[in-house]
């Protein structure tokens, strides 16, 4: 059975998606069989592994067609350019499901039941890449997962939303998934020159302790450069700081799991 870690953040722009597809790009380097899962409307992890999906396609199916109907959920996985790494895409549809599923009973449980069960047994890691918000999409995404990898940047603003994101977390392993763990805290876009980087790295290290990653992501132009290219920082520059960073998250990420 997989491992299935939810990354997530209300807060957009620390690096979510960016995670999400270098660290499943990075374990596929390692030889395991990773999905991810892009449960995000704006499909970015899609584009991000150089998918792309127009609304006049009826052929492919998306996150969206899974969650309507398991039976779906086997044809909609996709080979990416990388050995080992899988995706099952997302497209705009998926920005008024929560419209659509809200009367369904047990709708929390969708992502779970409809995708997650059908195909655990056939990977070692699944990743879900969430949006940015608490709402249902980002629910189901918690409740089917083992545990939540935290990206955020060395800001204040970053420390707010982690507040309410630690409480939907609470609220759903009281309720919904009693399993759900925290796998890490990441800091993203780290800029060691600036003293508010230290201030609160400081902060965050008193509420989450060792939860938080020894390995941090830089600023690095390369890595939204290689988003844009649609390919992992590791197939788009090898050398680049971004790479070697994100590849020893993956060593902390494997080290953890052991």
């Amino acid at each position: 059975m997989a491992k299935t870690i939810c990354i997530s953040n209300q807060k957009g722009g620390v690096g979510k998606t960016t995670t999400a597809v270098n660290v499943a790009a990075c374990l596929a380097a390692y030889e395991k069989k990773v999905l991810l899962i892009d449960a995000d409307p704006q499909a970015n992890a899609t584009s991000g592994l150089n998918i792309q999906i127009s609304r006049s396609d009826k052929n492919t199916l998306t996150v969206y067609d899974c969650l309507l109907d398991s039976a779906n959920t086997k044809k909609a996985i996709l080979p990416t350019e990388m050995k080992n790494l899988f995706v099952i895409p997302s497209s705009s549809d998926l920005a008024g499901i929560e419209v659509e599923i809200v009367d369904i009973e047990d709708r929390e449980y969708l992502l779970k039941q409809n995708i997650i069960e059908k195909i655990s047994a056939d990977f070692d890691f699944i990743f879900i890449d969430t949006p940015p918000s608490l709402g249902l999409i980002t629910i189901n995404a918690l409740v089917a997962s083992d545990s939540a990898i935290i990206p955020m940047q060395c800001e204040y603003y970053s420390l707010e939303g982690i507040s309410r994101l630690m409480n939907t977390i609470k609220i759903v392993n009281q309720k919904l998934n009693k399993k759900l763990t925290i796998e890490g805290v990441l800091f993203t876009m780290y800029d060691p020159r600036m003293n508010l980087t230290h201030q609160i790295i400081n902060e965050v290290k008193k509420y989450f302790g060792d939860k938080i990653y020894e390995n941090v992501i830089p600023r690095n132009i390369k890595l939204p450069e290689s988003s844009s290219f649609g390919k992992p920082i590791i197939l788009y520059e090898i050398n680049s700081k971004g790479a070697s960073s994100y590849l020893e998250l993956t060593k902390e990420i494997l080290n953890r799991a052991a």
